[in-house]
């Protein structure tokens, strides 16, 4: 069953802010959304900061590995000039800030655990102690607990074993035939699918189980209710200009 908000915040602020940035943050929180997506991988010395790509040069401008660059020269790199000069004050924030911030302003996270290549059992295990060690230290009255879900089956599994108590999903591009399976071995609360590769059978066969089904990245409300109307519980929007007046969150 899924007990989450049901409109969440891409990458922080979707197309109108720099991805997986505090500026994002801020931008989905003015524009009304109180549940974000983002991605958390490891640096060189296993800090873990919100970064989707494994390489710099799409939203961090340079060249190189995150997993071989040390978090604190990572930190003093522009991250949002590339969108717009107007933020090129944007850094790379460290995955506790973010939690600091969520749990400031009332945000609920679905944090991706996005692993660079042969890292996934370390990165689901440090993500799940910090998140464990976080939750576990502030009153639940001013922090919500957070959803993990990532393509990774293996950082999954470990964050399950690191932080027993967090929910998890189960993130694909498209919903593969042993689903349930892969489900009940991970005591998975969720299935995220992309919604281009859902259809109204698949999503019936889903909620049949019981089980939470979220879609990504949907931006068209003519979609959205599209997607309600097959039982679809919630999806990631890029267009929160859109989905702030169009869905009640």
């Amino acid at each position: 069953m899924w007990t989450y908000p049901d409109i969440i915040a891409h990458r922080g602020g979707g197309i109108l802010a720099p991805e997986n940035t505090l500026a994002g943050l801020q931008c989905g929180l003015n524009w009304g959304f109180h549940a974000v997506e983002f991605d958390v991988m490891l640096t060189k010395d296993q800090i873990a900061v919100l970064m989707h790509d494994e390489f710099l040069g799409r939203t961090v401008q340079g060249q190189g590995k995150i997993a071989e660059i040390m978090a604190a020269d990572l930190f003093l790199m522009d991250a949002g000039a590339w969108f717009d000069p107007a933020f090129s004050d944007c850094r790379v924030p460290s995955f506790l800030s973010v939690m600091e911030f969520c749990a400031l302003h009332g945000i609920w996270m679905n944090v991706e655990i996005k692993p660079s290549h042969g890292t996934d059992m370390l990165t689901g295990q440090l993500i799940g102690q910090l998140a464990e060690e976080f939750y576990g230290e502030i009153s639940h009255a001013v922090a919500i607990p957070p959803l993990f879900s990532s393509f990774s089956v293996i950082a999954l599994q470990a964050a399950r074993l690191a932080a027993p108590a967090i929910a998890r999903a189960l993130l694909v591009e498209r919903i593969p035939v042993d689903w349930q399976k892969q489900l009940e071995e991970l005591d998975a609360v969720a299935l995220h699918v992309n919604h281009r590769y859902l259809t109204q059978e698949l999503a019936i066969a889903i909620k049949q189980t019981g089980i939470g089904l979220c879609c990504y990245t949907v931006n068209s409300l003519a979609r959205a209710d599209e997607l309600r109307s097959w039982g679809v519980d919630a999806f990631c929007t890029d267009r929160l200009d859109l989905f702030a007046a169009g869905f009640e969150q």
